[in-house]
C-alpha cells in the first residue's frame, strides 16, 4: 500500500491531495496513509483485502469512503477521526449484525450508506432500523426510506433543466466560443492574414498551373514534331517520284532518238553497199 500511496502522489505534497485511489493494491490493514492528508476528501480502497480498519488516519475534510469488497467485520469506531463523512460504501463485508454499525450514529452528515451483500442486511426490519438508527441518512443500499431508488445529481440537473456555469465552462460547449471563432474568422479576413491552410492552396494552384504549362509546352513540341516529319515523308516521297519521272521522261527521249537514227543508218549502209 505504501508503494501506491507514492505513485498516486506524483510527487505533490501530502496536504494538497484531495482524491485518492488505492484500490487493488492488496493489504490487511491501513499502512502508509498518515494524517498529513488534511485536505483529502475523497478515499477509495475497493477490493484491497482489509481485515481491520485499526490505524486508520485523522481525515479532518473526508466526506466519501470506498471500503466495498473487502473483509471488514467491525472496528467501524476507528472511522470516527474523519467527522465530515456523508457516503460510506460497505457492501461485499463481512459485517454480520446490526451492532457493528453502531460507531455510525457519530456522522451527523452521513447521507448515503451501503451494506449490499453483508449478512447484517438479512436481520429483520433491517431497513427500519437503520434508518432510524441514522436520522441524517437518505440513502441505504442505493433506495430511500420510501424504497425510491436513488438517482445521481447530474441526472436531477438534467431532468430539471438545471445546468450550471461550471458545467459550461467544463464542457466547452458554449455558443460564446463559436461566435468568437467566426469573429476571429473575420478579423483575419479584414485584417489581411492568411491562414497557412490559405498560403498551401495557393502554392498548390501555381505548382498545378506550372504542371500545365509545361505539359502544354511538351505538347506543342510533340505537334510541331509530328507535323515536321509528316512534312519531310511527304517531301522525301515528292523527289522520289520526280527522280523516276525525270529517269522514265529520260528513257523515253532515248527510244525516241534511237527510233529516229534508224532511218538514216540503213540509208548510210545502202549507199555504202552500191
Amino acid at each position: 500500500m505504501e508503494k501506491r500511496i507514492e505513485l498516486e502522489r506524483r510527487a505533490r505534497k501530502a496536504n494538497q491531495i484531495t482524491d485518492l485511489n488505492l484500490d487493488n493494491c492488496r493489504s490487511t490493514s491501513i499502512v502508509g496513509l498518515t494524517d498529513e492528508y488534511t485536505a483529502l476528501e475523497s478515499l477509495s480502497l475497493i477490493n484491497v483485502g482489509l481485515t481491520t480498519l485499526k490505524g486508520f488516519p485523522k481525515l479532518p475534510n473526508l466526506k466519501k469512503l470506498e471500503l466495498s469488497d473487502n473483509r471488514i467485520s467491525n472496528g467501524l469506531n476507528y472511522l470516527h477521526t474523519s467527522p465530515k463523512l456523508q457516503y460510506i460504501n460497505l457492501s461485499g463485508n463481512k459485517i454480520k449484525d446490526l451492532e457493528a454499525l453502531k460507531p455510525l450514529k457519530e456522522f451527523k452528515q452521513l447521507t448515503v450508506l451501503d451494506l449490499f451483500n453483508n449478512e447484517a442486511t438479512q436481520s429483520d426490519n433491517y431497513r427500519e432500523k437503520i434508518f432510524e438508527m441514522l436520522p441524517s441518512l437518505k440513502f441505504l443500499d442505493g433506495f430511500d426510506i420510501h424504497d425510491v431508488e436513488a438517482t445521481s445529481e447530474g441526472d436531477d440537473d438534467e431532468e430539471n433543466g438545471n445546468y450550471s456555469e461550471d458545467d459550461d465552462s467544463e464542457s466547452g460547449d458554449t455558443g460564446d466560443d463559436e461566435e468568437h471563432s467566426d469573429d476571429d474568422f473575420s478579423d483575419d479576413e479584414d485584417n489581411g492574414d492568411v491562414s497557412l491552410a490559405e498560403v498551401y492552396n495557393d502554392d498548390l494552384e501555381e505548382d498545378e498551373d506550372e504542371w500545365d504549362e509545361e505539359n502544354a509546352e511538351d505538347d506543342d513540341d510533340d505537334d510541331y514534331s509530328d507535323d515536321d516529319e509528316a512534312n519531310e515523308s511527304s517531301a522525301t516521297a515528292g523527289a522520289v517520284a520526280a527522280a523516276t519521272a525525270n529517269k522514265a521522261e529520260n528513257k523515253k527521249d532515248e527510244a525516241n532518238n534511237a527510233s529516229a537514227d534508224e532511218p538514216q543508218a540503213r540509208g548510210k549502209k545502202r549507199k555504202h553497199d552500191g
